[in-house]
């Protein structure tokens, strides 16, 4: 089975599927910026403003997920259906970014509601946590695919897949009355946010697991059967 960094030799080759590959480059760039953003604004400001229009980058992060289903459709009929793994890859990576969009509007949209900082009471450290850890993967996971680095792509991985787990105990502790909320406007916003950051996470791991498995086993763990 050809790997991710075979298939990079092969895009390169085809005109659109280089195309369709750079697509969804902007897409991590753009979902990355909408983040951050989100992020500044539901935890750093009493306003809940924000600096960008996320809604419109929303939109173009779904009309980029278009192109890249229509320039692999046009690809495989032109050549009679030849390569038709890395359009498979690509059309499965281009889903899971589109899905960090669309949490990342989520958090956002959090912002607004919650326009005071959010503060997460007893859960602040772990919830501080989770928050590092997406943001680090948001920072390697395109340099890790433009580089096809199997090794880099496998310890980011493998040092972040706990944040599942994490994210999941603080919502436990929230339905439990443990984690120090004030109020349950204050409890709630907690147990969405980490819910969000979760779905960022598992979606960008996917992403990463296009560099370490085969395509039938992309969104899985490297050891799962």
């Amino acid at each position: 089975m050809l790997m991710l960094k075979e298939l990079y030799e092969l895009w390169r080759r085809d005109n659109l599927l280089t195309q369709a590959l750079n697509d969804s480059h902007v897409m991590l760039e753009t979902t990355h910026e909408m983040f951050d953003e989100s992020v500044r604004s539901l935890r750093q400001s009493d306003e809940g403003e924000m600096g960008i229009d996320i809604y419109k980058m929303d939109q173009a992060v779904n009309r980029y997920e278009q192109k890249v289903r229509r320039k692999v459709l046009k690809h495989l009929v032109i050549t009679g259906g030849a390569n038709v793994v890395p359009g498979l890859i690509l059309t499965s990576m281009v889903i899971d970014i589109e899905r960090v969009g669309d949490y990342t509007k989520n958090i956002m949209e959090l912002a607004v509601a919650h326009p005071k900082r959010l503060s997460c009471g007893a859960c602040e450290d772990d919830v501080v946590k989770v928050e590092e850890a997406v943001t680090e993967l948001f920072n390697h996971t395109l340099p890790t695919l433009q580089s096809s680095d199997k090794e880099a792509a496998r310890g980011l991985i493998d040092n972040h897949y706990w944040l599942r787990q994490v994210a999941d105990e603080v919502a436990l502790r929230l339905v439990k009355g443990q984690a120090g909320a004030t109020d349950p406007a204050q409890a709630v916003a907690i147990g969405l946010y980490v819910r969000y950051l979760k779905r960022v996470g598992a979606h960008l791991l996917n992403v990463l697991s296009s560099v370490v498995n085969p395509f039938e086993k992309m969104g899985f763990h490297e050891d799962d059967d």
